[in-house]
C-alpha cells in the first residue's frame, strides 16, 4: 500500500463518516455555538458597555476560537482510537503495510483541515452575533494557529496512548477541556504561564485579530518561543504515545476492548 493510497483511503473514510452521521456532526458545531451565545449574552447582561467590555469581548471571541480548534485537535485522535478499539479494527490498522503512525498522521492532517474550516465558520458566526468584526489576516493567523494547535496535538497523542492501555478515558477528556480554558484565562504575562498549552499562542493570535498586528511585527522572541513550546508539547506527547503503545503491545491489549 503506497502512502498516497493510504492518504486517499483516510480522506474518503473521514468524509464518509462526516456525511453518514451528518446530524451528529452538525449537532457538535451547534452545541459549541450555543455555549458561546450563553457566555456572550451573560457578559452583555452583567457588564457595563465601555472600552473594558470591548476588550473582554474581543478576548472572549479569540479565546473561544482557539479553544474550539484545540478541543477538536486533542480529542479526535483519542476518540478515533477508542472507536477503533470498540469496533475491533484497531489491530487491523496496526497491520497496514504503511504503518499505524502514517495512518495517524494522515488522519490528523485531514481532521486539521476540516477543523480549521469548521472553526472559521464558527468564528464568523460569533463575530456576526457580537457585531465585533476582527482582523482576519490569514497570512499571519494560520502560522500562529498551527504553532498553537501543536500543543493540543501533543496532549492528544498522550491521551491517545493512555486510551490504548485504559480504553475508557472519556471522563478525563472533560477535565482537559477545563484545563485548556484555564490555560487561556491565566494572564500570559506571568513568566510561567507562557509555557502552558495554548497560552502564548492565544496571546499572539489576539494581537493579530484584535490589534491588527501582522506576524512579522510581533516580537520575534515570542514567536520563536511559541514555536518551541508547540514542538516541545508535540514531542513529549509522541514520546508518551510511543511508551504506551509499547506497553499495550507487550500486554496484548490492542486486539481487546
Amino acid at each position: 500500500m503506497s502512502l498516497i493510497v493510504a492518504l486517499q483511503a483516510i480522506v474518503r473514510r473521514n468524509i464518509t463518516m462526516m456525511t453518514r452521521y451528518i446530524f451528529n456532526t452538525l449537532s457538535g458545531f451547534v452545541s459549541i455555538y450555543l455555549i458561546f451565545c450563553f457566555i456572550f449574552f451573560g457578559m452583555k447582561a452583567f457588564a457595563k458597555p465601555g472600552p473594558s467590555f470591548d476588550s473582554s469581548l474581543e478576548g472572549t471571541v479569540v479565546g473561544f476560537f482557539v479553544w474550539t480548534l484545540a478541543l477538536f485537535a486533542f480529542s479526535e485522535l483519542s476518540w478515533d482510537l477508542i472507536n477503533e478499539a470498540q469496533t475491533g479494527t484497531l489491530e487491523q490498522l496496526y497491520l497496514a503495510p504503511c504503518g499505524f503512525k502514517w495512518l495517524s498522521i494522515f488522519n490528523l492532517l485531514t481532521n486539521l483541515t476540516v477543523n480549521i474550516v469548521a472553526s472559521t465558520i464558527l468564528l464568523l458566526a460569533m463575530m456576526a452575533t457580537t457585531g465585533r468584526w476582527l482582523n482576519l489576516d490569514i497570512i499571519s493567523i494560520v502560522p500562529l494557529l498551527l504553532m498553537t494547535v501543536l500543543t493540543a496535538y501533543g496532549v492528544g497523542f498522550a491521551l491517545g496512548g493512555l486510551a490504548l492501555i485504559f480504553k475508557r478515558i472519556q471522563a478525563f477528556f472533560q477535565i482537559m477541556q477545563f484545563v485548556f480554558i484555564g490555560c487561556l484565562v491565566i494572564p500570559w504575562r506571568l513568566a510561567w504561564a507562557k509555557f502552558l498549552p495554548l497560552s502564548l499562542g492565544n496571546a499572539l493570535i489576539y494581537k493579530v485579530m484584535a490589534g491588527g498586528v501582522r506576524l512579522w511585527e510581533l516580537p520575534l522572541g515570542d514567536v520563536l518561543m511559541a514555536t518551541g513550546i508547540g514542538l516541545g508539547y508535540l514531542t513529549l506527547g509522541l514520546l508518551v504515545f510511543s511508551a504506551c503503545e509499547r506497553a499495550a503491545k507487550g500486554r496484548g491489549l490492542l486486539g481487546h476492548y
